[in-house]
């Protein structure tokens, strides 16, 4: 029988033999580790190198590789703003935090990826999703459909957000990628009797990923408000 999973980085106290380093201090390291050498480049001995100390020392801090990717994780969630006041509209609140949980994860590509594989304890990011969860409260949504809400908008980004950060990432060059762009939708163009709606609608040029952003979250924002006032 496999031993079970020792409990979560916020479970545990910090109760480290030397006052040298500090999860804070590690959690600062580890996001910038991973912003240069991502995830698969990641490894506590180069941890260890950037920190100024051994291996061994950081293992008195946390007990495994994974919780410092939960530290990473977390640290990163205190650059979205805690600024809802409780009062103004729901979806002011909730437009300017998927805004800027974007810009957070286009600053750390490894984010994105790396949210889905961990459940998220910390108090940086509990702090943002009570502030999320209290503004579709707020708006009048409760039990599934909050909880629907809330899985769709978070998807919305993430999922946008990690496949533009794939495309900046493997298209540098604007020209070359404006000349891309022009090639495709001329050979649809030539392909126009097998995929007419594609021809006609599909707008390749358009490389303004701020504007796509936006009217996508505007769609998904337009149907929870539809759903409010379908309510009785």
């Amino acid at each position: 029988m496999s031993q079970p999973r020792p409990p979560a980085v916020w479970f545990t106290e910090e109760r480290p033999r030397k006052p040298r380093l500090s999860r804070e201090r590690i959690a600062r390291a580890a996001v910038e580790l991973l912003d240069a050498e991502g995830v698969t480049g990641f490894s506590m001995r180069r941890l260890a190198a950037r920190l100024g100390a051994g291996v061994m020392s950081a293992y008195e801090y946390v007990r495994s590789k994974e919780e410092v990717l939960d530290l990473a994780m977390d640290q990163v969630f205190a650059e979205i703003e805690l600024d809802d006041s409780g009062t103004e509209p729901w979806r002011e609140t909730l437009t300017r935090q998927l805004h800027q949980s974007r810009q957070m994860m286009k600053r750390h590509p490894w984010a994105p990826s790396l949210m889905a594989t961990r459940p998220l304890l910390g108090p940086n990011f509990l702090a943002r999703s009570e502030l999320f969860y209290a503004a579709l409260a707020r708006a009048g949504l409760q039990g599934p459909q909050l909880l629907a809400a809330v899985g769709t908008l978070t998807y919305y980004v993430q999922g946008y957000t990690a496949a533009e950060n794939v495309w900046s990432g493997w298209m540098r060059d604007s020209a070359e990628e404006a000349e891309l762009r022009r090639q495709v939708q001329d050979y649809l163009r030539d392909q126009a009797a097998l995929y007419p709606a594609l021809t006609r609608h599909a707008q390749l040029s358009d490389d303004d990923f701020d504007g796509q952003f936006q009217r996508g979250l505007d769609l998904v924002l337009d149907g929870i408000q539809a759903q409010l006032h379908q309510r009785p």
